[in-house]
């Protein structure tokens, strides 16, 4: 099975898969839907194709650690995925799409052209933090 990361955003939601093994980020891209609903949809349709069987949810905490306003939208996207039948797991994603700006900008793109870009590489930080997790552990036991 495959691990999925989700960047939420109002409008746009950057989304990293890994490979089949669960090592790498296999591909990124964006989900464009402002419509919770529709973009709940979009996700589950999504992790069937793509047969994840995990969804990782960036959570957006405060840089202190304490929940933000948006942690409560990751929360509940965690628990709506949960009672749709997949594992939902929120990662610490504190910088982020700061990260992701930084990379895309240090590569000569930057922009308004490359939002969608920014929320892809997001996702894909998110992934790449939570499978480096995973690995660690493995190799731990």
């Amino acid at each position: 099975m495959r691990i999925m990361a989700l960047d939420l955003g109002d409008s746009r939601t950057g989304v990293a898969v890994s490979d089949i093994s669960e090592i790498l980020c296999g591909e990124a891209f964006v989900i464009h839907e402002k419509k919770r609903k529709e973009l709940i949809e979009k996700i589950v349709s999504q992790c069937q194709e793509k047969e994840v069987s995990r969804v990782v949810i960036g959570n957006p905490l405060n840089m202190d650690g304490s929940k933000s306003p948006r942690s409560e939208t990751s929360e509940r996207l965690a628990h709506t995925l949960e009672r749709r039948g997949l594992e939902a797991v929120l990662w610490d994603e504190r910088r982020t799409s700061v990260s992701a700006a930084e990379i895309l900008h240090s590569s000569g793109r930057h922009g308004r052209k490359n939002r969608d870009n920014v929320d892809a590489v997001a996702a894909s930080l998110i992934l790449e933090g939570y499978l480096a997790k995973l690995n660690y552990e493995k190799r731990e036991k």
